[in-house]
């Protein structure tokens, strides 16, 4: 799409931005796994940025109990599917953002179909198994993976970009197997607003991504602790053993 300069004028002022990276945001694709928590604010913050387009994923329809996080739906959504509402969201807040609407499960199956002509995918599922199969797609097409994930008071997020660099891990780098002891939100709880701070730092990461702008969080892993304030980045090591990236993948 076209650049609107009225629209995006505070992002033309930005020096490390400016009109050429503005310009990339309007040319790109992103990929949404999941309108949930994370989902939500990732999208929403990604189209006000102007980006040109938008696939947006997720299997499920609104309940009473997402309306204290998933910020993009209303009491009168309950019962819709997500990725339409979600949708609908988007396209009110800007026309010119091309939205598309997958209303289905991010399953290996599908993955590479969702994943074809997309720059960067923003994975904020609640599960491993999808997590694993976005991972190993965004390796097979070589696009650039920002993954956040939240519990109870804390979030965290990271750039997975095997592709970029010899040293670059991807997702399961850090998480080889799924956690024996892994747990659900509607199991442990999570305060809302927390889920706003990952996704729109998501939301962050893809614009840099796109724009060229700053230094994307590739082999580092922002750590957030709600409760106390606190926020620091930690180092992660491509792993040589890994079952997905590294010199023999198990894919």
């Amino acid at each position: 799409m076209a650049v609107d300069v009225n629209r995006h004028a505070r992002h033309i002022l930005l020096k490390e931005l400016g009109g050429p990276g503005q310009a990339r945001l309007s040319r790109a694709r992103a990929l949404v796994i999941g309108a949930g928590g994370l989902g939500c604010p990732a999208a929403i913050y990604l189209a006000a940025a102007g980006i040109g387009a938008i696939r947006i994923v997720d299997p499920d329809t609104v309940s009473l109990d997402n309306l204290q996080r998933q910020i993009l739906f209303r009491t009168e959504d309950v019962g819709r599917p997500k990725a339409e509402r979600a949708a609908e969201a988007i396209a009110a807040l800007d026309p010119a953002v091309t939205v598309e609407a997958v209303t289905g499960r991010a399953d290996a199956g599908m993955l590479a179909q969702l994943v074809s002509g997309c720059d960067v995918i923003l994975d904020g599922c609640d599960d491993f198994e999808t997590r694993f199969a976005v991972n190993d797609a965004a390796i097979a097409a070589r696009v650039p993976l920002v993954s956040g994930a939240v519990g109870r008071w804390d979030g965290q997020v990271a750039v997975f970009a095997p592709h970029a660099g010899e040293d670059a891990p991807c997702y399961r780098c850090l998480v080889p197997d799924i956690p024996p002891d892994a747990e659900h939100c509607a199991q442990t709880g999570i305060v809302g607003a927390l889920t706003g701070v990952i996704g729109s730092s998501m939301a962050l990461e893809a614009i840099k991504l796109v724009s060229g702008a700053g230094e994307p969080l590739i082999g580092r892993l922002q750590v957030y602790d709600g409760l106390s304030g606190r926020m620091r980045t930690v180092s992660v090591a491509r792993d040589p053993a890994c079952p997905a990236c590294g010199v023999q993948p198990g894919l």
